[in-house]
């Protein structure tokens, strides 16, 4: 654990999910991958070839660009507007849009966190409030991370997404914390760090990714390991 900056004491523990408490790369493939599938079923769908659905998403997301900020209702979105083009009836849109979503969502959140991260979290909610601050469309109730948490916040629904400060305004109104009462913990430089900082909040980077950062500001802890947290409670 290194400090960059040196923080006074909080009262809340703010987490990203996707790739701070679970590796999610193996599962947004497999989402995807059922989604997929189930659009292959769809004769009128599967004729027009493997990148129809990236031409219906890509279209949604440069004439409506509001919803890029809410990536479930982008995807819903998308879903029904290639439905439509297809020739299906609104309500026939619907439901097919509505067949294929459920396909990718119940893969999106077929998550097994692991134990070790559980007893992390079991730990650090002696001490801390925890809260989670998503930009992610995992339903969190439907796998072992359900009732970890006081407060989940998700972009789209709850606010702009990170590195908007929106999300932790909110968490802030919620909890009737100031900012700096919150340090959020997170695996992007670019959302998670920089949201964090942009709210006036502490931040903490896991560097657990290899990938190039645009945001050149630093976060206030860095780590390499989510179990490195436990100097928390010490």
């Amino acid at each position: 654990m290194r400090f960059n900056r040196a923080i006074t004491p909080v009262k809340v523990l703010s987490f990203d999910l996707d790739d701070t408490l679970y590796n999610n790369h193996p599962i947004i493939k497999a989402a995807l991958q059922a989604q997929f599938d189930h659009l292959a079923t769809i004769e009128q769908w599967h004729a027009k070839g493997p990148n129809y659905w990236r031409e219906c998403r890509n279209h949604i997301g440069e004439t409506q660009p509001e919803l890029q900020s809410d990536v479930t209702k982008w995807r819903q979105v998308a879903l029904r507007y290639g439905f439509a083009q297809l020739g299906f009836s609104d309500r026939q849109a619907q439901e097919y849009a509505n067949a294929a979503y459920k396909a990718f969502a119940d893969a999106r959140s077929n998550i097994v966190v692991s134990d070790d991260v559980l007893e992390l979290l079991a730990q650090l909610r002696e001490k801390y409030t925890l809260i989670a601050i998503t930009n992610g469309n995992v339903e969190i109730e439907k796998f072992n991370l359900k009732g970890e948490f006081d407060l989940v916040l998700q972009a789209g629904p709850h606010g702009e997404a990170k590195p908007s400060r929106a999300l932790f305004d909110k968490a802030c109104a919620l909890l009737e914390v100031k900012p700096s009462d919150i340090l959020h913990i997170g695996d992007s430089l670019d959302t998670d760090v920089q949201g964090a900082n942009n709210a006036g909040c502490y931040s903490v980077w896991l560097d657990n990714q290899d990938c190039a950062y645009n945001y050149k500001g630093l976060a206030d802890i860095e780590i390499t390991d989510i179990m490195q947290l436990k100097l928390l409670v010490n």
